[in-house]
């Protein structure tokens, strides 16, 4: 069976308010009656002994002075009789030679010189009375007692009213709290609902829904859980569909770039095989052969490396190097492809600064960044700067090219991106992994790299290495 949540919360709340009433009007009943009856019994008691206190005053046997007490008492409907020792009635006079019918337990107390109390007697009056016995002493001799006794009619009407307006009292709290629980539940309920309707949109594919947050109490903290959930999976969809587009992409470049060289390779092969190309021209044909295989194995090897990479496959083996010694070989080594484009590559050192890094990888990150430098750069010049500042090594590459604007510096992070797809026949940094691999390369390092670029003004590359 289903119980709607706002039921649920009714219930709860109604049956934890009735049982709290339940046990707190049973014992203010409890604690009014006894309440009720303690006064009636202290006043009982306190009649008792200033009769008792005229008694000792040699009173004790006379006739005036007990019928102006009944009379006075008859008014409050107290009356009261006078015994003797043997339990025999004195007054009033008319139950004269009455004896009065104490239980065993009660005689033995009031012959001890102890009160006796009952709050409710149905058994030996004519009706329900609280009595109270008094008894009287002279030193060490017991000479009787005096027994007040009092109707419990008015007492129980009393207790009877006190219950009456307790009841109505709960019964009127029970609807004031069963309308404020059916408030505060719908309250509840349609923040749930919400919360529900927007994981439903979610459910359909639909992450441009918000609900209503706040701190004020947990469900306003989920509520803002939820919108932060929603965002972050936002996000994950706009990356996958991003990653998705960069992986047909990818697929289309690999696609076209494998194409190419193994057409170029199997045209070659075929027309060997076939004698269809004349002895002068094998030489030339098999060295065609020799490059396009080249340009595939670097394709396959940069995208191994990638991944190994990113997966933390990657060892590295630190050592502290003179900077100036690297920089010259990137020099020396991109030199005539730097010159091919009419660029100039100059270095510029602040002393000797030394590096901590993996030899092979830092020459792999400097190369990668020279070469895209030169790659977007024409009659220009390439600055290779290093410098040492505290516990850190700088390190900036810095050209007069193209420049790039600030989505491109954004991009070019991203696997297989090119900000310039007639990159296709480049030798160098052609596949759009280069600065991927890079990136990856300086994080592994605990380093950082940052590019600042501005269209048509150049691009700078700054790395910062701790020297630890």
């Amino acid at each position: 069976m289903k119980l709607k949540y706002m039921y649920q919360q009714m219930l709860s709340h109604i049956g934890i308010i009735i049982v709290a009433f339940l046990v707190l009007s049973l014992v203010v009943s409890q604690f009014v009656e006894n309440l009720v009856y303690k006064n009636k019994e202290e006043e009982l008691v306190t009649y008792g002994k200033n009769l008792l206190a005229d008694m000792d005053k040699g009173y004790y046997f006379d006739q005036g002075t007990l019928d102006q007490y009944q009379s006075i008492l008859e008014r409050r409907k107290i009356y009261f009789s006078v015994f003797d020792a043997d339990g025999q009635i004195l007054y009033p006079i008319e139950n004269q030679n009455y004896k009065f019918q104490f239980s065993d337990e009660e005689w033995e107390q009031i012959t001890n010189g102890k009160s006796v109390v009952v709050n409710v007697d149905l058994k030996r009056f004519d009706q329900a009375v609280s009595f109270v016995v008094l008894p009287y002493t002279n030193g060490d001799y017991f000479l009787g007692g005096v027994l007040l006794t009092a109707p419990v009619s008015g007492t129980n009407a009393m207790i009877h009213q006190f219950n009456k307006y307790l009841f109505y009292t709960i019964l009127i709290t029970l609807l004031v709290s069963l309308l404020l629980s059916w408030f505060l539940s719908k309250i509840h309920v349609r923040r749930i609902n919400h919360l529900q309707k927007a994981t439903s949109m979610i459910a359909t594919g639909n992450y441009d829904v918000t609900v209503p947050s706040s701190n004020f109490d947990e469900i306003g903290e989920l509520a803002g859980d939820f919108n932060q959930m929603v965002r972050k999976l936002r996000d994950s969809m706009d990356e996958i569909e991003s990653l998705e587009n960069r992986r047909r992409q990818f697929i289309a470049d690999v696609s076209h770039e494998m194409r190419t060289p193994l057409t170029t390779i199997s045209g070659v092969v075929e027309g060997l095989k076939n004698d269809m190309i004349p002895e002068s021209e094998k030489e030339k044909g098999l060295e065609l052969v020799s490059k396009e295989t080249k340009r595939l194995i670097r394709l396959v090897n940069e995208n191994l490396d990638y991944e190994k990479i990113r997966s933390n496959q990657v060892v590295l083996t630190k050592e502290k190097i003179e900077l100036a010694e690297v920089l010259e070989i990137i020099k020396e080594q991109l030199d005539f492809q730097s010159a091919q484009k009419n660029n100039e590559i100059k270095m510029e050192l602040q002393g000797n600064p030394l590096v901590y890094a993996d030899y092979d990888r830092l020459i792999q990150i400097l190369l990668n960044i020279t070469k895209n430098s030169i790659q977007f750069t024409e009659n220009g010049v390439i600055y290779l700067k290093g410098m040492q500042e505290n516990d850190c090594t700088i390190i900036e590459i810095e050209d007069t090219g193209i420049g790039m604007d600030a989505k491109e510096i954004e991009n070019i992070w991203r696997r297989f991106y090119k900000a310039d797809l007639s990159r296709r026949t480049n030798p160098f940094g052609e596949f759009g992994l280069g600065l991927s691999i890079v990136k990856q390369l300086v994080l592994l390092h605990q380093g950082e790299i940052h590019v600042t670029s501005t269209k048509g003004h150049g691009t700078k590359f700054t790395i910062k290495l701790p020297l630890v």
